[in-house]
């Protein structure tokens, strides 16, 4: 008798990777009648984008735009468009929602580089407004003063990570995504510049296109097609703590640091970028450092309950930037990868560019900019 595997051992596109990248450009292909099938080494999105905050800074696009501020706006636009639909089509919520955020600076260093990130925001046409320490008060009450500038960001939504992996992971069921969760990609089958076949603990695998799509983890399959890429696993640590509701509405933001409401009494912290391999676990020091940086901005927060702490890894690359598109010296082999912080703010513009690739569409977006080679574009050298 066949195993399920074995019946399903075909499929138009396999995507390697059940992270919210991989869960939606499998998710967009297969609303357009394509055959998807998704492997991940453990369960559907439980790695770095299950362990964000799910903040979704808002985003405009203007004329001569670097390539990553339109690819922002883009996916700040559709947010709210996949969101309507996901829970139309699942009736399940992912608790996307316009919150707004107050963004911080607590010493002059901090105040210079809120200012020019104020100002690109003001430039793209983005609302804001400068606060005193009065009007910041009126807005969030439970803030401290430990701070020295205050702007009021209105457009800033947020998402609820966790229930939006759901939501995906059921849509794609919907929509007839056949998951693997559990099942690790280690090799390929080739045939010239195509890939005839992915290999897993489960057995082989066919299709006529793959994408790899596993964050982190990209790059032991890509180095396999001889694309050795400067992906980074960068640790973040994050603490949920459990107070009143309302306590704030509002994200609050400095720098890198971060307090999200999710509007039950339960607030994240976060978060570390830490170069420590694939070591994933929290340290004593990180937590207690967050939840020093919280009690500071709120003291009321020294009263609340820790709920939990986890830790996720990152996919950073040394410009910033993600990669996006065909693999070098193969047609039928896509990557999307790298999108450190921004993998859930980026994932459905990523999963509609994508989608386009593969289909051979023409995109407005330039994705040129986000191509595997663009280092070696530059000096002509091959990768």
């Amino acid at each position: 008798m066949q195993s399920d595997y074995s019946r399903k051992q075909l499929s138009d596109v396999i995507v390697i990777g059940g992270g919210v990248i991989g869960l939606s450009i499998a998710y967009e292909l297969a609303g357009q009648g394509i055959h998807v099938s998704v492997f991940d080494q453990g369960a559907m999105g439980q790695e770095s984008s299950w362990a964000g905050a799910g903040m979704l800074p808002p985003a405009r696009s203007y004329r001569g735009a670097p390539a990553d501020v339109q690819l922002r706006a883009a996916s700040h636009e559709l947010w709210p468009i996949w969101s309507a639909r996901l829970r139309e089509e699942t009736g399940l919520d992912n608790g996307f929602r316009k919150c707004g955020a107050v963004e911080l600076a607590c010493d002059d260093t901090s105040a210079r580089r809120l200012s020019a990130l104020i100002t690109s925001w003001q430039d793209a046409g983005i609302a804001t407004e400068q606060l005193t320490k009065q009007r910041a008060a009126e807005l969030e009450p439970a803030l401290g003063a430990d701070f020295c500038d205050a702007y009021s960001i209105p457009e800033f939504c947020q998402v609820r990570n966790p229930r939006h992996l759901k939501v995906l992971v059921a849509a794609c069921h919907q929509r007839g995504v056949n998951l693997f969760p559990g099942v690790p990609a280690f090799g390929w089958e080739r045939s010239g510049d195509r890939i005839l076949a992915v290999q897993t603990v489960k057995g082989r695998f066919e299709a006529g296109q793959f994408v790899v799509a596993s964050g982190a983890w990209s790059s032991t399959l890509l180095s396999a097609l001889g694309c050795h890429l400067p992906l980074e696993p960068i640790r973040g640590q994050i603490v949920l703590l459990s107070t009143k509701p309302d306590l704030i509405n509002r994200v609050i933001e400095v720098e890198k640091c971060y307090l999200v409401p999710r509007g039950d009494g339960r607030i994240l912290i976060g978060s570390t970028e830490e170069r420590v391999g694939f070591l994933k676990q929290n340290t004593s020091q990180a937590i207690a450092e967050l939840i020093d940086f919280g009690r500071r901005l709120v003291p009321a927060l020294g009263q609340a309950a820790v709920e939990r702490f986890w830790a996720g890894l990152r996919p950073g690359t040394a410009d910033g930037l993600p990669y996006l598109g065909t693999i070098p010296g193969y047609e039928n082999a896509f990557v999307a990868a790298g999108h450190f912080r921004e993998g859930l703010h980026l994932a459905p513009v990523t999963a509609e560019l994508l989608s386009q690739m593969m289909r051979h569409e023409k995109s407005t977006l330039p994705w040129e900019a986000f191509r595997c080679d663009r280092e070696h574009a530059e000096t002509g050298k091959p990768m």
